[in-house]
């Protein structure tokens, strides 16, 4: 039962591939690398006609797309890898909530950042774009430093507690981004108490090393 899974390195299809590390499911990996803006290539639209990643393709060839909806129906399909409570445990509607916030919130800012000219015609906008919406991001991060009751304990680390969710992987991937990784040991402890929680697991040590540089 392989699933196929298009993404690149560092990018919304790491939280994927750890999740399929945590199951010990036989994944196969095709690169969309982002630098050459690959995702817009006729060939892959029509696999995800948004242009984006990740895409994951199902065992049956079912194409998924989002990252949220993808991480939720690997959790659904292995519940025995125990990667999301059962739905009828509160607890799986506090990893949800912050799961959906830090994506519903964080990825606009994420693509100001990244395409600036998208939302002005005048390029010297271009920079006061990048900025607020790296600020804006902070912004974001810093409420859920304090309000989603991470403890910053490492025997106790994720959001829920002792638990560890694909709620944590997600997050400790999107909080790096937007030069998060250099910025969060100082300004959000408990969250890059996560982060290194969640790189330091045995199945996703090797794919976070293959991702990103060690957490800080």
């Amino acid at each position: 039962m392989t699933y196929v899974l298009y993404g690149d390195r560092g990018s919304g299809s790491a939280p994927v591939e750890m999740a399929l590390a945590e199951i010990g499911a036989p994944v196969e990996l095709r690169a969309v690398p982002l630098a050459t803006d690959a995702q817009l290539a006729a060939e892959y639209r029509r696999i995800n006609p948004m242009g984006r990643i990740p895409t994951l393709l199902l065992p049956d060839g079912t194409v998924v797309t989002e990252t949220i909806a993808i991480l939720i129906t690997l959790a659904d399909r292995h519940p025995e890898a125990g990667l999301l409570p059962p739905p009828a445990e509160s607890a799986r509607a506090v990893a949800l909530r912050w799961m959906v916030l830090a994506g519903a919130e964080g990825y606009p800012h994420v693509t100001r950042w990244d395409y600036p000219a998208r939302f002005s015609p005048d390029p010297s906008h271009a920079e006061a774009i990048r900025d607020r919406a790296q600020a804006m991001y902070r912004d974001l991060w810093s409420l859920v430093e304090a309000e989603a009751g991470l403890t910053g304990d490492p025997a106790a680390p994720y959001l829920l507690g002792a638990r560890f969710t694909v709620a944590d992987a997600y997050i400790a991937v999107l909080s790096r981004w937007l030069k998060g990784a250099d910025w969060l040991p100082g300004a959000c402890p408990k969250i890059a108490a996560l982060g290194r929680a969640v790189a330091a697991r045995p199945a996703i040590a090797p794919v976070w090393a293959r991702h990103f540089r060690p957490p800080g």
